[in-house]
């Protein structure tokens, strides 16, 4: 008898918990909603559809292990025993929700350096195509410190042998995101060759105005791309949406071109040369009435004392209670006083003590005299260098032709481990990329997003997204149940 009684009361519970859930399946059934998770096993590895210069997707290791290289530098200026470039590189997949055979580039190590490079298929030359650079990153723990960024190494005869790849290596772009603390960056940094004397000089991208802070928490891959064109134009996308475009020749610091003018270094201030806008009127007297004695404030001549006031009584007496420590030394502590305590007698009254008026601020009060001030006949104005001609002027009006690139690389230290690359592509057709991300993390955004889309998630979309309901729900529901167990205990206890 008590085993059918639990049994059904178990099922009453159910069937009211269970209740909301097959109505959710129901409005399905409707199609409100409808959820396809696509199967991992459809993914094929990405290939690029059009001309390119450079495609990983990381899926074949063999290869990888062929077309990449490990640095084997060391940082110069560093302690030796962190100089060495022996960060760890895996190829494998995503801690959690990839698509079955989708490997990245996976950095297992933090606090370490560490560098990885590939030769591109075909040299890219600043011609008349624009460049188009294009990855994957995925912050599987997060990021507390460092970059994630690529570098796309310049064609120069210090890097043939990419086993010599390192900090100081030549480039002539470095892309990606980056952050320590609450500065969050994304990097495009170009070197930019000075056509008067051949010396490099790194111009850096203002920042976009667009808020970067999402991509290095959630823990989601992201998709960067960088497109600059031969007309020096730039644009840079953070998954398909545009968060900074510009100029070279106008959105970098310092500015590509130097100034044509330049203050004479040599110039120097006259030593008479007078800046004192306005002075003191020399004709001005202090006037004979001015008195510079009279105090700011005196007291309240129409301020009287008030009635109860106590002149007798001190704010604070000794407390009577208070008796001398056992251990009190008058010699090492010299003779004990009772502590301070407010004077009862003061708690109701007006006040205690001496009465003194008010102070009010003194209408006799000037202060101390003062000239007026005037015009300075002498004034020459704010000193400034002449100008001259700055003999280090140039114009480049085509800051796109970089040096050449011939390979590209990680060049990384950062205090998250888990950072997954996927995906590099280097072309000049931004067809050719928009079709590669379609093939390779529009996929992926297209499972996690349905991935989201749990039971849970059905069933809030039933309720009109409103947990309040839930609530009322399950008092409505309290009642009953509640009623209803405490019956089945008093028929247990009957038997």
């Amino acid at each position: 008898m008590m085993g059918r009684y639990r049994l059904l009361s178990l099922l009453v519970i159910g069937v009211v918990l269970l209740s909301p859930c097959s109505q959710a399946a129901e409005k399905e059934d409707d199609g409100e909603v409808t959820v396809e998770v696509e199967d991992p096993s459809d993914y094929t590895s990405p290939q690029p559809n059009g001309h390119y210069h450079f495609a990983e997707n990381f899926d074949d290791i063999q290869a990888f292990k062929k077309n990449w290289v490990l640095s084997e530098a060391k940082k110069e200026g560093i302690d030796e025993d962190i100089a060495k470039y022996d960060g760890v590189w895996e190829i494998e997949p995503p801690v959690r929700d990839g698509l079955g055979g989708d490997l990245g580039l996976v950095l297992k190590s933090k606090a370490k350096h560490a560098a990885i490079s590939s030769r591109l298929k075909k040299t890219f030359h600043f011609h008349d195509k624009p460049l188009v650079v294009q990855y994957e990153v995925l912050l599987q723990e997060g990021q507390e410190c460092g970059g994630s960024y690529l570098k796309l190494i310049a064609v120069d005869s210090t890097t043939n042998d990419l086993r010599n790849f390192h900090d100081k290596t030549p480039y002539s772009i470095m892309f990606g995101p980056d952050k320590c603390g609450n500065d969050h960056k994304l990097h495009f940094i170009f070197r930019h060759k000075n056509p008067k004397n051949g010396t490099f000089e790194e111009k850096h991208c203002s920042k976009p105005k667009e808020r970067l802070e999402e991509p290095f928490k959630d823990k989601q891959p992201h998709l960067y791309t960088l497109i600059i064109r031969p007309d020096n134009t730039f644009q840079i996308s953070v998954d398909h949406k545009i968060v900074k475009e510009g100029s070279l020749l106008e959105d970098f610091t310092p500015a590509v071109n130097p100034p044509a003018e330049i203050d004479d270094p040599n110039d120097k201030k006259p030593a008479d040369w007078d800046e004192t806008e306005k002075i003191p009127d020399p004709d001005a007297r202090k006037p004979a009435d001015w008195d510079e004695t009279a105090p700011a404030q005196i007291p309240d001549p129409t301020a009287t004392k008030p009635e109860g006031w106590l002149d007798h009584e001190p704010d604070m007496i000794p407390d009577p209670n208070a008796e001398k420590p056992d251990d009190w030394d008058n010699e090492m502590d010299g003779d004990w006083e009772a502590p301070l305590i407010p004077n009862p007698a003061c708690e109701k009254a007006a006040g205690c003590g001496k009465w003194s008026p008010p102070l009010i601020n003194n209408p006799e009060y000037k202060g101390k005299w003062r000239a007026p001030l005037v015009p300075n006949p002498n004034y020459q104005g704010r000193w400034k260098p002449r100008r001259i001609a700055n003999p280090d002027f140039f114009e480049d009006k085509s800051p796109f032709r970089m040096t050449s690139i011939s390979a590209v690389g990680f060049e990384l230290w950062s205090m998250s481990n888990m950072i997954l690359f996927d995906n590099l592509l280097i072309t000049d057709d931004p067809s050719v990329a928009a079709a590669y991300a379609a093939d390779s993390f529009d996929l992926k955004r297209k499972k996690l997003d349905q991935s989201a889309k749990t039971v849970w998630s059905r069933v809030m979309k039933s309720m009109n997204y409103k947990p309040g309901w839930w609530a009322l729900y399950f008092l409505y529901i309290l009642v009953p149940i509640s009623a209803y167990v405490w019956y089945l205990c008093r028929q247990v206890k009957e038997v």
